[in-house]
């Protein structure tokens, strides 16, 4: 979650079944060849997945609306050989944001859960395999081609968006092989698409991440939390980092990406656990949650340092119905050294309304 952080979520829902393993060519591996446009759909024999879009419309200099749809799946480990409709081999759940920035700003989510048989054409909620599609009741969030489509009627806000590709995929780690933890087996298949084109219904344009990842991990048993960060530049490169944290906050593990914009953007350089650092700057209390969230941060990375700054404080996320925990998630902006701002995207911060307990 995003990259880590999803799969930390939804791995202490289920455990696997006894003796479970993922055939060959669905296995966690270093070294293991994606293919698109199948590994865009899901991967059932994988515990945990998540497609997880975030971006904003408006202008660079002021947007005016922040949004964040995920789509997660849980594999519950009900023995295979069940073969009933109605067997809940899975979970699947949705989340949804929409910040609208301004005098009147406001923060809006809302969320969904159901069990899952497997069955493509689940009326409940399914996942293809074959493609990317995934959709929770009349949540939806699907690969069209060129572009991919979501449509939420959430309640009070609704999302109808059009996130056209603009860059090659983004493979994060080594070849979309992606450690989250000091252990080789802490890893996800981790691929973004960045720089997306965002286009909603009401003509309004902006721009958008994708993240799609899929994984058998679960959290380290030091980790209580992670901050992530998820930035499309205006100079059309994309920047991820993130730390997982413990207990007294000191960096279990980090890593991220940068990729620069323009003609030789297809590959990435990724970052090393000991090249990110992120120095907690002014904090927000929830007030619903009493948590106390840096909502600015200073950056470090072989891409150099910046400043990570909130555009609005109040983005706090209660998923304590479907995925059982507290989050800050929200729009923000990416400064350089000299203050000016070079992007915006997303942070994300979890373990500090709780720690997490996953095992």
């Amino acid at each position: 979650m995003s990259p880590l952080r999803r799969a930390f979520l939804l791995a202490a829902l289920a455990a696997p079944a006894a003796g479970a393993c993922a055939p060959a060519d669905e296995a966690i591996r270093r070294g293991q060849v994606l293919r698109f446009p199948r590994d865009h759909g899901a991967h059932l024999q994988a515990r945990i997945e998540w497609w997880y879009a975030t971006g904003w419309l408006g202008t660079e200099a002021a947007p005016t609306v922040g949004f964040q749809l995920t789509f997660f799946r849980s594999r519950t480990g009900l023995a295979q050989d069940n073969r009933s409709r109605f067997a809940a081999r899975h979970l699947l759940f949705a989340h949804a944001a929409l910040t609208r920035l301004g005098p009147n700003a406001v923060h809006l989510h809302d969320q969904r859960i159901a069990r899952w048989s497997g069955d493509a054409t689940a009326a409940l909620g399914h996942a293809s395999v074959d493609g990317g599609a995934v959709q929770l009741g009349p949540w939806s969030l699907r690969d069209e081609g060129p572009a991919w489509r979501a449509r939420v009627p959430a309640r009070g806000f609704a999302l109808d968006l059009t996130l056209t590709r603009t860059q090659p995929l983004l493979l994060q780690g080594d070849a979309g092989f992606s450690r989250k933890g000091p252990e080789e087996a802490q890893a996800s298949h981790y691929v973004s698409e960045v720089q997306l084109l965002a286009s909603a219904a009401d003509g309004a344009r902006g721009r958008a991440w994708l993240d799609h990842e899929w994984s058998d991990l679960v959290l380290h048993t030091d980790a209580v939390g992670w901050d992530w960060i998820g930035m499309n530049l205006f100079d059309g490169s994309a920047l991820t980092a993130f730390v997982l944290r413990r207990r007294d906050a000191s960096v279990l593990w980090a890593g991220g990406s940068v990729r620069a914009g323009g003609p030789s953007n297809a590959g990435a350089q990724a970052f090393q656990p000991d090249q990110v650092r992120f120095t907690a700057g002014r904090r927000w209390q929830s007030p619903g949650s009493a948590a106390s969230y840096p909502v600015e941060w200073q950056v470090d990375t072989p891409a150099g340092r910046f400043s990570v700054r909130a555009l609005l404080d109040a983005q706090e996320l209660d998923s304590r119905s479907s995925t059982g925990t507290i989050y800050w998630e929200g729009l923000s902006e990416l400064l350089d050294a000299r203050g000016q701002r070079v992007g915006l995207g997303y942070l994300e911060m979890t373990g500090y309304a709780a720690p997490l307990r996953l095992n």
